[in-house]
């Protein structure tokens, strides 16, 4: 396993990360445990949850294996997404006693979405919250996840009230997320990376993706962990493990470490602008929309047609679980043509929000 520092912590973490969200019959504790133990005795040490995950049981999943661990062995990392200070209070009290840990090291306001979702966050009280508990001792560290781009994030990152954030990231999306991991990096936080494998697509769609590979790469896991933590800017990558042998290949990423060199990295951003033609880049040049629809986002869950196929729930799944948002925010489209007008790849977005709202109302049906 390799290391590195978690900004200007100066906390050592393992570079690769169990994220605690694909927990296979979470119901089952102890056997998850004994995984997460696993991982442990293979140099994880970085350890990421949150309520909910799992049919609420991550945390207590995670609990009952740290309960078993040495202190001071391993770092844990959880969320809470309300913007009311009480009831962040609350998430946080509750994470403490599931976890069995008298400390947070790392606690998220979870899911930043936009400016304004960030300004609600210090209205409601829940930044003002999170820092009593800092000063309390509850916390070490406070920190961000979100799915903002560069622009987004910059005023946000600005203030200097985080110590790191939790973004998406991979061998797929990289030129359209390098420069907010670069701004992080350069406000001294610690970057920890989820998706790192495209939140699976990129195993299960081996051979569509087999060109991420470089020639000593010997499958596109191995390939995407390690173009990730190329990026020198990287502190963890975040994997959702569901046996031993994920692990192992994992941890086999980090073993004399070689990173992707530069020329990889510039064949790769050339293979996916020719391989992926129609894929939205998510450059945000389509918003406003005057009916302020989230233009960027329903194309991102677009995008997951391109790659996993006509089924309804790869679009309807993306905007529920990566969005927090439902497709009937297409059906408000007035096909005014702004949207297309300003895309400067050209794409019929006005086509797409209608297969988008359709899919949304068969996926409705279909429940």
């Amino acid at each position: 396993m390799i290391y590195r520092t978690y900004g200007k912590t100066g906390k050592e973490v393992s570079a690769i990360g169990f994220g605690g969200m694909r927990f296979p019959q979470p119901e089952n504790i102890e056997k998850n445990a004994e995984l997460v133990l696993y991982a442990h005795s293979k140099g994880i040490t970085y350890f990421d949850t949150a309520p909910g995950y799992c049919d609420d049981r991550s945390e207590e999943i995670m609990g009952a294996a740290f309960r078993q661990m040495a202190p001071g062995s391993f770092v844990v990392s959880t969320k809470c997404g309300s913007p009311d200070g009480e009831e962040l209070r609350k998430s946080l009290e509750r994470s403490l006693e599931r976890l069995g840990v008298d400390c947070i090291d790392f606690f998220n306001i979870w899911c930043v979405k936009s400016q304004a979702d960030w300004e609600s966050r210090k209205k409601g009280g829940a930044v003002d919250a999170l820092l009593k508990a800092r000063d309390e001792g509850l916390v070490k560290h406070v920190v961000c996840s979100t799915h903002m781009t560069r622009d987004e994030a910059a005023g946000m990152f600005a203030e200097k009230n985080f110590e790191g954030v939790t973004l998406g990231y991979n061998a797929v999306n990289f030129p359209f997320r390098e420069q907010v991991i670069s701004d992080a990096a350069a406000h001294e936080m610690g970057v920890v990376v989820m998706n790192p494998l495209n939140g699976g697509l990129i195993p299960q769609h081996a051979a569509r993706f087999d060109f991420i590979r470089a020639e000593n790469d010997p499958d596109v896991v191995h390939a995407g962990l390690r173009f990730v933590l190329s990026n020198s800017a990287v502190t963890v990558a975040l994997v959702g493990f569901g046996s031993r042998e994920e692990i192992d290949a994992s941890v086999a990423v980090t073993e004399n470490f070689v990173p992707h060199d530069e020329a990889h990295h510039d064949a790769l951003k050339k293979q996916i602008t020719d391989r992926f033609d129609g894929f939205c880049t998510g450059c945000g040049y389509c918003v406003p929309c005057p009916q302020g629809i989230r233009i960027p986002r329903m194309m991102d869950a677009y995008n997951m047609r391109i790659l996993a196929g006509p089924q309804p729930e790869h679009i309807t799944n993306r905007l529920k679980w990566h969005w927090s948002m439902t497709a009937n925010e297409a059906e408000t489209c007035t096909q005014c043509g702004a949207c297309e007008a300003a895309c400067t790849q050209h794409l019929p977005i006005i086509e797409r929000l209608k297969e988008i709202s359709a899919a949304g109302r068969e996926a409705a049906q279909a429940e």
